[in-house]
């Protein structure tokens, strides 16, 4: 699960995990929440459109979408050794078409960021304390669509979420996943001048797409 904050990036995502996850997706390809998100993502109409993927991890999303017509894509990523892998497997997928990967925290940094007619956040609002900041800048940089993934606010997921972050507590961890209430976030975007177009789930998971009204 991609990570936002430096710190927890740097400890959590390091390179060992990054070049795992490289060998999970060349052997499996897309998988779980993320194969939903560029399902969903694959039925817009990409041809000429600029994406901003943001805490992209490997670079999946923008690996993905590279055959679909899109015109350059941007990648934000707080861990060094994700964005390294992503660089690698992304670039030569696009071309001489433009793309940027930039190393921070996307809510401090998004300010200096262009915008994109695509924004995908996959996986990256539950790790995140400050939703508001982070989905705010998010709508900022969105010129039409913005696509999320987040835990479901279910009681379930919640339990499922403490149990683990227990865990990782007392393995001595400091990263932890938090379910933000579905409500705020989607008020946070619509405050924002989007408003929601789409949604897929599954039993823990939640796919929501954003158009600007």
């Amino acid at each position: 699960m991609p990570c936002c904050t430096r710190y927890c990036a740097e400890t959590h995502f390091g390179k060992e995990r990054a070049e795992s996850d490289l060998r999970t997706y060349q052997l499996k390809g897309v998988q779980g929440i993320t194969r939903i998100v560029v399902e969903e993502v694959k039925r817009l109409p990409l041809a000429g459109k600029e994406l901003l993927d943001v805490g992209g991890g490997i670079g999946i999303i923008g690996i993905e979408l590279a055959a679909s017509g899109v015109s350059g894509a941007t990648m934000v990523e707080a861990s060094p050794a994700y964005l390294e892998v992503a660089q690698a497997e992304m670039k030569p997928r696009y071309g001489s078409r433009p793309t940027e990967f930039v190393l921070g925290d996307f809510a401090q940094i998004a300010g200096s960021l262009p915008a994109a007619d695509l924004v995908t956040l996959d996986r990256v609002v539950c790790c995140y304390p400050d939703f508001h900041a982070l989905l705010a800048a998010a709508a900022g940089r969105t010129r039409e669509t913005l696509v999320l993934s987040y835990p479901r606010d279910r009681w379930y997921v919640r339990a499922g979420v403490a149990m683990e972050n227990l865990l990782r507590r007392i393995k001595g961890k400091s990263f932890t996943v938090v379910v933000h209430p579905e409500y705020q976030m989607r008020s946070t975007l619509e405050q924002a001048g989007l408003e929601q177009s789409g949604r897929r789930e599954t039993f823990f998971w939640a796919v929501d797409l954003y158009r600007r009204a």
